[in-house]
């Protein structure tokens, strides 16, 4: 099967070929092959060089006639040329053909009325590792009768591109092409390029094909009752950390699909940041960090004893492991329609309450704007919380356009009465610089109160400028906290602040969506003059 897949592939490989090697198979060839090292846990830490996060201005989508129309073209999904696409397709296989070769017939999509097969093909032990960990494994009889794959990803570190003669931004390049149904990477050995292109392609098909609305969040629920709670969030705001609640079930920690019968986990893996976590903040994630998992950029001793507080190399040091490390998932990946629904957004201005709740209107503003900041490490070039608005809170993995799933979200929050809260894991007593993180401690109680009701039972005074409710009282929170104004020392500036963050939420809305509802955008912050 393996050779005749490669064969359709152009690809005549002289080395070595493995397909579907077991875990402690591919953690001897990475060691053997000089990919990585094994930590004193028995992770296998592997240095991903100059890329050590996504390379958003190298990720392309090829304009063909076939999705042209349904594309949402822009600063995010760039267009690139068929002619262009095949010159960097042969380039590949070219390449390819005088490597070793690692094979993975994987899955994307827990619940299998909507899962897609991914083959993947790649250079790296350490990234077929990787992808083993990160995406649903098939069972033994799905892999008998994997039969063709959906979809095709080759991977190519050690290729780098050469923006003189194949027309790239730079040395890497990300290339999705929806009518071949391959993903071309090259240049760059951050796996979460791989995870992140697959997530892209879900977000498209979906859709397209069966309706679902994909979403960049994770997923916990109830292990009594079952209800389920939807975390959105770009990366850095809290949803890998926050749905890794010990007393509730883990579905997933980052890419999910709402039908009209479940929630379920596009991935079989987590892909958790590692920076500055610790047994007593982290201890589900602390100790996932086990033999199987694969570790970017994380610094070790003359031991090998790894150093979580060290940045050395990045902000952005990342672990990788398979969802049944963690002791209270479910492998199944699949949960309820969510009762709960959280925004989670890292405010920099330090202006954003820590907790309100969200009308619908306003829930679907929230969904659309996208607030956050983005973290240091988790894009190349960013190296301070810098504000953004991402559209449906990952705007840089949905290749449609952003209305498409806005209204599919509405759809279902109307339909199964879905409680939404806006929650800001960001910085309190004053912006970045000033002010400093919300505490873990209190944005995990807020959260527990939004998950079991008793948020409802507190005052709420409405917060005029943002436009949210906001809770007087919740167990284990100090009341202060919940009123951000009151935890700057100097109220004016609170307030400049404040008008400042509602101003560039009006001005988002206008620019990106002058078709927006009028119910919709009333329901969204506004400035006082």
């Amino acid at each position: 099967m393996c050779s005749n897949e490669l064969t359709q592939l152009g690809i005549h490989t002289e080395g070595t070929v493995l397909a579907d090697a077991p875990t402690p198979i591919l953690v001897e060839e990475a060691i053997k092959r000089d990919e990585g090292i094994l930590t004193s846990t028995g992770a296998v830490r592997v240095k991903t060089g100059k890329y050590t996060g996504r390379s958003p201005h190298d990720r392309s989508i090829v304009d063909t006639p076939d999705v042209h129309d349904d594309i949402a073209w822009g600063s995010v999904n760039v267009p690139i040329s068929s002619e262009k696409y095949d010159h960097l397709k042969q380039k590949m296989v070219d390449h390819l053909c005088g490597e070793d070769i690692f094979v993975t017939h994987a899955m994307a999509g827990a619940d299998r009325k909507y899962s897609r097969k991914f083959l993947v093909v790649t250079e790296l032990a350490s990234q077929a590792l990787f992808v083993h960990q990160l995406l649903v494994r098939p069972t033994a009889d799905e892999l008998r009768n994997y039969g063709k794959p959906d979809f095709t990803v080759l991977a190519a570190p050690t290729l780098k591109a050469d923006p003189a003669t194949d027309g790239t931004n730079s040395e890497a390049a990300i290339v999705i092409n929806f009518h071949e149904r391959i993903i071309l990477i090259m240049g760059t050995r951050y796996s979460g390029e791989i995870k992140k292109s697959v997530f892209s392609v879900m977000n498209y098909l979906t859709v397209k094909e069966n309706h679902v609305l994909p979403m960049h969040s994770s997923v916990n629920k109830d292990p009594k009752t079952g209800d389920t709670c939807v975390f959105f969030g770009l990366s850095g705001t809290g949803k890998t950390t926050l749905s890794a609640d010990p007393s509730r079930v883990l579905v997933g920690d980052d890419e999910h699909a709402w039908t009209d019968d479940d929630v379920f986990n596009f991935e079989g893996g987590c892909y958790a940041k590692c920076i500055d976590i610790t047994p007593k903040t982290e201890p589900d994630i602390f100790n996932a960090i086990r033999f199987g998992s694969v570790c970017e950029n994380v610094v070790l001793d003359d031991k090998r004893v790894a150093d979580y507080s060290d940045s050395r190399y990045t902000q952005n040091t990342r672990v990788a492991y398979p969802i049944n490390y963690i002791n209270n998932s479910d492998p199944a990946g699949t949960g309820n329609p969510p009762s709960v629904v959280i925004f989670l957004t890292a405010d920099a201005f330090g202006v954003l309450p820590p907790i309100s709740k969200l009308g619908k209107d306003a829930a679907m503003y929230q969904f659309i704007s996208g607030f956050t900041s983005k973290v240091a490490g988790t894009e190349r070039g960013i190296t301070e919380p810098t504000p953004t608005f991402s559209t449906l809170f990952g705007e840089p993995f949905m290749p449609l356009d952003p209305m498409l799933y806005a209204d599919m979200f509405g759809e279902r929050m109307e339909k199964f009465n879905t409680r939404v809260y806006l929650v800001n894991t960001g910085w309190t007593g004053g912006p970045y610089g000033v002010g400093h993180r919300m505490e873990l401690r209190y944005t995990r109680a807020m959260v527990t109160a939004a998950l079991n009701g008793s948020i409802e039972n507190a005052e709420f005074v409405h917060d005029s400028v943002f436009n949210v409710d906001v809770p007087q009282s919740i167990e284990n929170v100090p009341s202060e906290v919940l009123n951000p104004r009151d935890t700057w020392k100097d109220k004016d500036a609170y307030d400049k602040q404040a008008n400042k963050l509602a101003g560039m939420f009006e001005d988002n809305a206008d620019k990106r969506y002058p078709n927006m509802k009028p119910e919709v955008k009333a329901a969204g912050p506004h400035p006082k003059n």
